[in-house]
């Protein structure tokens, strides 16, 4: 079943099923923890986060209606809002919980309007072998306007250098560490030191850390 409770002075939902634990953060609708029975945490989060309002760092943060500083031509009341968006600082509430034979299913909603233009919810599905997790935005306005957003997930991993991605070959990418210079993945991606990259794809990733693989996308 679920519970509520508090976490460094936040309101969170407490998940223990048969299958395994998960913690949401009614701030930011946030997952902050997930574990399967049998298994570690899946999910990495700061044992120090900023005190209230500031936002969690670890977990699966929400960026929305903007990833970064990418307002793009937004011209609404909304648009000088903190880096990342508006939805990670927001309050949120449970609407809705269905837990059933092949897991559960979290829906969530914002406690206030958060975009004069833009509606949102979130739609968190979890059981022993998978976690997913989708943001759902609707422009409710007369005219279109450009949004951006992430899952800006953070993962917990056995040992970072020995960390191997599988399923980016052929990908074209852009090194933020090399001001942004274009190149091609070349087969596996193995972790050697500091790594910030845009790749363009839609295909799924294998995360090998050593000890287990995780699948993403």
């Amino acid at each position: 079943g679920h519970q509520r409770a508090t976490w460094e002075g936040r309101d969170v939902a407490l998940f223990n099923m048969a299958w395994g634990e998960m913690v949401i953060s009614l701030q930011g609708a946030q997952v902050l923890h997930f574990q399967p029975t049998n298994d570690t945490g899946w999910l990495w989060v700061t044992p120090t986060p900023q005190a209230l309002p500031g936002a969690i760092r670890g977990g699966i943060p929400l960026c929305w209606p903007w990833f970064a500083d990418e307002r793009y031509a937004d011209e609404s009341p909304e648009r000088n809002g903190p880096f990342h968006g508006l939805a990670r600082h927001a309050m949120w509430r449970l609407d809705a919980v269905d837990d059933h034979a092949e897991g559960i299913e979290v829906h969530l909603s914002p406690e206030e309007c958060l975009h004069s233009q833009l509606t949102a919810r979130v739609v968190i599905q979890a059981n022993a072998q998978r976690l997913n997790v989708e943001i759902i935005s609707e422009n409710i306005g007369d005219a279109p306007i450009k949004t951006s957003g992430a899952l800006h997930t953070y993962l917990a991993v056995n040992e970072v250098h020995q960390c191997r991605l599988e399923g980016l070959a052929g990908a074209r990418y852009l090194d933020k560490l090399r001001d942004f210079a274009e190149s091609e993945q070349q087969g596996t991606l193995a972790i050697r030191g500091p790594v910030d990259r845009i790749y363009h794809t839609n295909e799924a990733v294998l995360l090998n850390d050593g000890q287990r693989t995780l699948r993403i996308g």
